[in-house]
C-alpha cells in the first residue's frame, strides 16, 4: 500500500501540488494534510513561485476526509484537531500566492472544501461536486460554510450543505462553483494556464486583494472549530462514522 503525500513539481514559475493517495481517493488525511500545509507554506515563502496549482492523482482530485483516522476522544481533541486543519485553510486563502485547482472526478467533502479554498476552479466537464458531511454526523468544516456561500449564495450553499446535492461541474460553473471548464482529462492544462496568466501578473495586488476578500474568515473558523469540536464528542457522530467503516445507512438518534 503507497504512502499517503503529495507530490510536488514545478513548470516554470508554477507549483503543482498533487495529492497522492489514491488507495483513500486521495483523501485528506492527517498526513496530506500537513503535506500540503508544508508545501503550499514554502511556496508562499520561495520567490521562484508565482502561482500554485492542486490536483489529485488518478483522475480523482479528493474524495474528503479520511473518516478512518477520525478517532477523536472529546471536545478539546476536538478543537485541536480544527486547529491544526484550519492552518491549511488560512495558508490558502490568506497567502501570498494565488491558488487554482483542477478537479478531475470527485471533489466531495473535505476535497470541496479544499477546491473552494483555492482562488480559481478549473474542473473538468465530468467532474462532480458534493458535501456529504452530515452522512457521517458532522457539519461541514475547513471554511466551506464560509467560502460556499460566497460563491453560490447562501440559498444554494443550503440545498449543497443540507441535501448532499451532487453538482456536476456545467452546473457547477452555472452557479458560480466552478470558474472554468475542461474537457475531461484536461483540467490540469487548463488550470496550468490560468496559473501562469496569474504568475504573470504584479503580485503584491494578488496577495492584498485574497486578504480583502477573506475578511471574516478567522471568526468562521472560530465558530467553526468549536462547532464541529462539539460534535465530534455526539453519538450522532460515532454512529455515523461506524456506518461509513461498516458501508451500511446509519441510524442517527438526534
Amino acid at each position: 500500500m503507497s504512502e499517503a503525500r503529495v507530490r510536488e513539481e514545478m513548470d516554470g514559475n508554477v507549483l503543482i501540488l498533487t495529492i497522492d493517495y489514491p488507495q483513500r481517493k486521495n483523501a485528506i488525511a492527517p498526513a496530506v494534510r500537513a503535506a500540503l500545509e508544508d508545501a503550499i507554506e514554502r511556496g508562499h515563502a520561495d520567490k521562484a513561485v508565482r502561482a500554485i496549482v492542486i490536483t489529485g492523482a488518478e483522475g480523482t482530485f479528493c474524495a474528503g476526509g479520511d473518516i478512518s483516522s477520525m478517532d477523536v476522544g472529546d471536545a478539546l481533541a476536538g478543537r485541536e484537531r480544527m486547529r491544526r486543519t484550519h492552518r491549511l485553510v488560512r495558508l490558502m486563502a490568506r497567502g501570498a500566492k494565488p491558488i487554482v485547482a483542477a478537479v478531475e472526478g470527485w471533489a466531495a467533502g473535505a476535497g470541496m472544501a479544499v477546491a473552494c479554498a483555492c482562488d480559481t476552479i478549473v474542473a473538468a466537464e465530468d467532474a462532480r461536486f458534493v458535501a456529504g458531511f452530515h452522512k457521517i454526523g458532522l457539519m461541514s468544516d475547513m471554511g466551506l460554510p464560509y467560502f460556499l456561500p460566497r460563491r453560490v449564495s447562501v440559498g444554494r450553499a443550503r440545498r449543497i450543505l443540507f441535501y448532499h446535492e451532487v453538482v456536476n461541474a456545467p452546473e457547477g460553473e452555472r452557479i458560480g462553483l466552478v470558474d472554468y471548464l475542461a474537457p475531461p482529462g484536461k483540467a490540469l492544462e487548463v488550470a496550468l494556464e490560468k496559473a501562469r496568466f496569474l504568475a504573470a501578473e504584479a503580485s503584491g495586488p494578488i496577495e492584498l486583494t485574497k486578504k480583502i476578500l477573506s475578511e471574516g474568515l478567522d471568526e468562521a473558523l472560530a465558530d467553526e472549530q468549536t462547532f464541529q469540536g462539539l460534535l465530534f464528542t455526539t453519538s450522532d457522530f460515532q454512529e455515523g462514522r461506524a456506518a461509513f467503516l461498516e458501508k451500511r445507512k446509519p441510524k442517527f438518534g438526534g
